[in-house]
């Protein structure tokens, strides 16, 4: 995944770049930049990997010699960035958020038009922001060339690009991620997640429509290309990566996760002794479960945070499955004889919810019932850099179905097993629950997750759930 913060003031811009960027870092967990604009000194960078230790910590003392009108900062879950680039249109710094899937088609065409090389990563990937910048340097002007890269890209790509005049913000075409504008005296900034301005002084102003373009100065932003009539954001935004005090199309996470749970709670027939949230982004889904059902909610484990700030690092999966395990702290006075019915925002590979049923049950649970806030995931995103898995089996789903399907299954079968009212889906429901060790699992529904975020159908990423672009 990935995060952005960028500021166009008239007074130095450095604390609100590097504080509005620090309110990404939920967003990624190997990156992170900065990338300023002085008339007397042009263009600064600083780029450090953050896997081991916060942003703040890593940027203390950059922040302190760093100087300029104009920014932009970026968590990354990949590639360094911000790049500075220099080019026919003039020296620029850019960031991006997406995915691409024909990288190599795209840097093969790139060669035979006379491109000499590219820079590898340490893994031998090409980086995706650079590749971006030499896509746009193939235009005439910056907005032909970003709205040049986004039709190429198989995927998805929001932009970022500072230039000596002015921040160019670009969602993507489709509008799968989200791009919000702030305003204060003498300043603009821009940002994926919305609440990170807030405590810096910015009011609300828009978010960005699909595919829009602007320019910001410290007076106003100007829109250079309209946004497009069709929008397709990501869901699982709200189910898991949002952080809770933002909103995405007006449409509060916090809110929409509370609604989450309430509707599961609808569908349900058990009767646990208590509701409880897999900490933390299950936590908001149980409370409106709890709200909605009048059975009591409580923290029968509680995370460590102090030492461990993340669940998802480091980047090796069999270490971050053994951290997440060590984070969780049994109350057994609350665990001890109780029947637990428990939400997390999903299951994915299975490993580490399926652990962690284990623990309640060895600290004394009679019975662990388990509802995961969305549908089951059976495609990988295809628009997203949420997980570095390779393969479709990496999923506990798609397991159960070649088990049972072998390997070549056709669309029509996978429609049934994503249709909650098949057979099907109920035979992988029940291997699901049975392989995991859980009293009971229901997942969300897709028409209640809908409902869940309350915006129309059509305006939905769901492809990881239903495979449907």
């Amino acid at each position: 995944m990935g995060g952005f913060f960028a500021v166009a003031s008239k007074e130095d811009c450095v604390f609100d770049l590097f504080f509005g960027t620090d309110y990404h870092s939920h967003l990624g967990t190997r990156r992170a930049g900065m990338a300023v604009y002085d008339k007397k000194n042009g263009f600064n960078r600083a780029i450090h990997n953050i896997e081991n230790s916060p942003f703040r910590t890593k940027f203390e003392k950059d922040v302190n010699e760093m100087h300029g009108r104009l920014g932009i900062g970026c968590i990354s879950d990949y590639e360094p960035q911000p790049l500075i680039v220099r080019s026919h249109h003039g020296t620029f710094a850019i960031t991006t958020v997406g995915k691409i899937n024909n990288t190599d088609k795209i840097v093969e065409d790139i060669f035979k038009d006379g491109n000499t090389h590219f820079l590898e990563m340490s893994g031998g990937d090409i980086n995706a922001t650079e590749l971006v910048a030499a896509l746009i340097n193939r235009k005439e002007n910056l907005v032909e060339g970003i709205q040049y890269a986004q039709s190429l890209i198989d995927g998805s790509m929001s932009i970022i690009l500072l230039t000596s005049k002015g921040i160019y913000a670009a969602r993507d075409r489709m509008g799968r991620t989200p791009v919000a504008i702030g305003k204060k005296d003498g300043a603009y900034c821009a940002c994926f997640e919305s609440f990170a301005y807030l405590n810096l002084g910015y009011e609300p102003v828009r978010e960005l429509g699909p595919g829009e373009i602007v320019v910001l100065n410290p007076e106003s932003v100007v829109t250079l290309a309209k946004p497009g009539s069709k929008m397709k954001i990501c869901t699982f935004l709200w189910v898991y990566y949002g952080y809770p005090s933002s909103s995405y199309e007006g449409i509060s996470v916090e809110r929409m996760r509370y609604n989450c749970g309430a509707l599961l709670s609808k569908r349900d027939d058990v009767k646990p002794d208590i509701v409880a949230g897999v900490p933390d982004s299950g936590v908001a889904h149980a409370i409106g479960y709890a709200n909605a059902s009048g059975i009591p909610y409580s923290r029968p484990f509680i995370k460590y945070t102090p030492t461990w700030p993340r669940s998802f690092m480091p980047t090796m999966q069999s270490k971050r499955n053994l951290i997440a395990k060590m984070k969780l702290i049994p109350v057994h006075d609350l665990i001890k004889d109780r029947k637990l019915l428990l939400i997390d925002d999903s299951i994915v590979r299975g490993t580490q919810l399926g652990e962690t049923t284990e623990f309640l049950y060895r600290s004394g649970a009679k019975e662990v019932h388990i509802r995961p806030a969305c549908p089951p995931i059976m495609f990988g995103c295809k628009y997203l850099n949420f997980s570095r898995s390779t393969s479709e089996m990496d999923l506990i789903s798609r397991r159960i179905i070649a088990a049972k399907e072998g390997d070549n299954v056709s669309d029509d079968v996978l429609n049934e097993y994503t249709n909650p009212d098949s057979d099907r889906y109920a035979f992988m429901n029940e291997e699901i629950r049975k392989q995991l060790n859980f009293t009971s699992l229901r997942f969300h529904r897709l028409d209640d997750l809908i409902e869940s975020v309350g915006l129309d159908r059509d305006s939905l990423c769901t492809y990881c759930w239903d495979g449907k672009e």
